[in-house]
């Protein structure tokens, strides 16, 4: 598909770097804006720039009047930038309905990796590890039935089945934490991602962070670009990056990467995306989640 213009459904920074890729590639590039953004930097940086009824975050999570203004604007394409829409399925099914192309994975694939349990079972049907945990919503009294599982020492993770970037979860090391832990993890995951579902999963303490780029085409073909290390965080939350993970035994980087694909081409994966590793201090890998992004470097 030949594309001529693409609409930025974000702002800031990220819509400020697709609108410069937009310009390299000869791409009419147009912006987005809540009414409280009218003064930003990338409603300047892009060819066009359109204004949104509302203000903050809601403006730009408004699917129908987003693909409104690209309709009426004679964009061919979206590009959702990363968070807000970005990883949101009905966005795309949303495009694709209107006839615009939307930059970024099949809305088949970001419904897949948006619900952690579905993921779990798809990396498992792709024979890559995973850790522990119930690949499913749990209740309380399952989310306890399982620490107990865990022997003396064990810790969980709480996190909530949909969305991701640490919102939503928790991590217990005593049965008195969880059901507070609980409750807050139920609450941050319905007020963030209007679903409060949480699964469970065990904790690696000291575990290294470590995130593998993935492209696939549309022909089932999917490659990686190599791995990066994000074990600085702040509420589990990335703080640094940095390419190549330093200190990473060559065996386990090279089974990392191909791990990777092999799940990317196992759901015939297409355009970029990001699959997260937990490495213990013993060197062993393990998948923690996917998650599923259009970037434009």
């Amino acid at each position: 598909m030949t594309l001529s213009a693409v609409l930025i459904a974000n702002r800031g920074e990220i819509a400020i770097r697709i609108a410069r890729a937009a310009a390299d590639l000869g791409l009419r590039s147009g912006a987005v804006y809540s009414e409280d953004d009218a003064a930003s930097l990338h409603t300047r940086m892009a060819d066009e720039a359109h204004p949104l009824s509302g203000s903050g975050p809601a403006a730009y999570l408004d699917i129908g009047q987003i693909v409104k203004t690209a309709s009426d604007g004679g964009y061919d394409a979206v590009h959702p930038g990363y968070g807000f829409l970005s990883e949101r399925a009905e966005f795309a099914e949303a495009c694709a309905e209107t006839g615009l192309c939307f930059i970024g994975p099949e809305a088949r694939h970001l419904r897949l990796f948006g619900d952690k349990a579905e993921a779990r079972k798809a990396a498992r049907a792709a024979g890559v590890p995973v850790l522990g945990g119930i690949d499913r919503a749990v209740t309380l009294e399952e989310a306890q039935a399982f620490f107990a599982s865990l022997g003396p020492g064990g810790a969980m993770m709480i996190k909530a089945l949909a969305g991701g970037g640490g919102r939503g979860a928790r991590a217990v090391f005593e049965a008195g934490e969880i059901g507070a832990a609980f409750a807050r993890c139920r609450s941050e995951a319905e007020a963030v991602f209007g679903c409060g579902d949480v699964y469970v999963e065990a904790f690696i303490p000291r575990a290294r962070h470590i995130e593998v780029q993935v492209l696939g085409d549309r022909t089932g073909h999917a490659v990686h670009l190599g791995e990066r290390e994000c074990s600085v965080q702040r509420r589990y939350q990335k703080i640094v990056e940095a390419a190549p993970a330093p200190g990473l035994n060559p065996e386990l980087r090279r089974d990392m990467a191909e791990a990777a694909v092999r799940l990317a081409r196992s759901v015939g994966y297409l355009s970029l995306g990001t699959f997260e590793f937990l490495v213990s201090r013993r060197q062993a890998a393990v998948l923690r989640e996917s998650k599923s992004m259009g970037e434009c470097q």
